[in-house]
Parts: structure tokens; sequence; C-alpha cells
């Protein structure tokens, strides 16, 4: 069992932030808390999600869910350029969660997160598969693409977590 002062194991490294220089610990952004982890592409029919994304963000990051987009060319569907990706997150959606620098999702390559969840649940079969995780990292709940962050579905899995 984890302490609210800990986090589970698959979140304890350090990733970089989306076209920045800054490191960030998975583990003291998280801290026990329910995570939404979701593998995004900036060039896919699902791109639109980052509104829901960050609503959902607005709505639950003060009672403590943590919301993390980790952008992959997996499907060849994310820019050749970091600066490019954060264009279309920042500028074009306006996201404000946290989004990690491109990494792969599945496979050999998937960063230890992916690997984690692969392993919990199942590897990501498209973009915008949705990740909701226990504070403690024991539940993993998937939602595939064509389920809409503000579907009932995904709310109601959140809201029994927090």
């Amino acid at each position: 069992m984890v302490n609210a002062s800990e986090c589970a194991d698959y979140l304890d490294v350090k990733v970089k932030k989306l076209h920045s220089g800054q490191q960030l610990d998975l583990c003291e952004i998280t801290q026990g808390k329910p995570v939404l982890l979701v593998n995004t592409a900036s060039n896919c029919g699902f791109t639109p999600q980052f509104e829901q994304l960050e609503a959902l963000h607005q709505t639950y990051k003060d009672k403590g869910l943590v919301v993390i987009g980790f952008p992959s060319d997996d499907f060849f569907q994310e820019e050749d350029k970091e600066a490019d990706t954060a264009e279309v997150c920042y500028i074009n959606y306006g996201v404000t969660f946290t989004m990690l620098a491109p990494s792969s999702v599945r496979g050999s390559d998937a960063n230890p997160v992916f690997s984690y969840l692969a392993d919990k649940s199942a590897s990501p079969k498209w973009n915008f598969y949705k990740y909701l995780v226990s504070g403690d990292g024991e539940t993993v709940i998937q939602f595939n693409s064509r389920v809409k962050p503000d579907s009932e579905e995904l709310t109601q899995a959140i809201n029994s977590m927090l």
C-alpha cells in the first residue's frame, strides 16, 4: 500500500516536460493521487479530445485527479518536431495539464509508465487511450480512444477513485 506522501513504483521516474529542459518527478506530481494517463498525438482524428481532457483537468484538479499526456509517434500521427507538438497542445488547445516529451507507449521501447500499464491492463491500440490509475497504482481502468474524456463512463470512474 502506498502512503499519500509516496507514489506507486511505476511513477517513480523523472521525465522531460514537453518542449522544455525541465525534468519532472512524476512521483512528486502524483503523490498517491489518482492519475489519468493518456497517449496523445497531434495529427489524429481524436486530437480534439485535448479540449475535453483540459476541461477534466480544470474540473478535477482541486479534487485530486492528475492528468498527464504522453505524446507518442507509435501510430505515426505525431509531429516530427517537439516544438510543433507543443504548439498543438499549448496554443491550439490551451492545454495546462502536464504534457511530457514524446516517447514510445507500446512494445519493447515503451516508456516505464506505459510498460507498467501494459502489464496491468493492455498496451494502447491507438492514440488517446486513457488509463485511470488509483493512487496506490493497483487499480488500472483502460478506456479506448472512442471513450470521450467527458463521457459518463469515464467521469463515473474518476469520481469513484476520488
